[in-house]
């Protein structure tokens, strides 16, 4: 398992957990772009900032004290996914927009889905976080599909999509391996 790399989408690798940014990757994004286009863009950037939210506190809650390599795997997707809610903070201010003030109900959520499946044990954790990323990846498809993103934002929230697809692929495996 400890080898374990998947390509997703075929040109994204979803072995990097943390892609490298440069100071140049920071722009101002959303002059010249017409208002519905841009309430299109807010409304899925914050869609996206608050579902990370959730999938971060999620493993966050998930994660055990036991040295195992399930808990080295959802460490690295708690990373990734603090990643991605990163990602989606940057283009909210890049565009100009801010945060929903009501994020908090999704970090509960999180706690509620990540701890609430600690307890019933390994499996439930393993299909709750399968369950979650195959809502994600379709939530992904939704926005790819239906908003008229700038190439760089397109690109973000691919390669995130991606990310999600490769969570699932390695939750999958573990329940195929017996789990830890």
């Amino acid at each position: 398992m400890e080898g374990h790399r998947t390509q997703a989408r075929a040109s994204y690798d979803v072995s990097v957990v943390r892609p490298q940014m440069h100071n140049e990757d920071f722009k101002t994004r959303g002059r010249g772009i017409e208002p519905a286009r841009l309430k299109a863009i807010q409304k899925g950037l914050l869609t996206l900032h608050t579902l990370e939210l959730m999938a971060t506190t999620i493993y966050r809650f998930q994660i055990t004290r036991e040295k195992s390599e399930l808990n080295r795997q959802l460490i690295a997707a708690m990373c990734n996914e603090m990643t991605h809610y990163q990602d989606f903070q940057v283009k909210l201010y890049e565009f100009g927009f801010r945060p929903r003030l009501t994020r908090w109900v999704f970090w509960i959520v999180g706690f509620v889905f990540g701890f609430g499946s600690r307890l019933l044990g390994e499996t439930a954790m393993l299909k709750t976080g399968i369950w979650v990323e195959t809502k994600a990846v379709h939530h992904y498809a939704q926005l790819l599909e239906t908003i008229d993103w700038d190439e760089e934002t397109r690109k973000v929230v691919e390669k995130d999509q991606a990310d999600e697809d490769g969570h699932i692929n390695r939750w999958k495996a573990f329940l195929e391996a017996g789990t830890s």
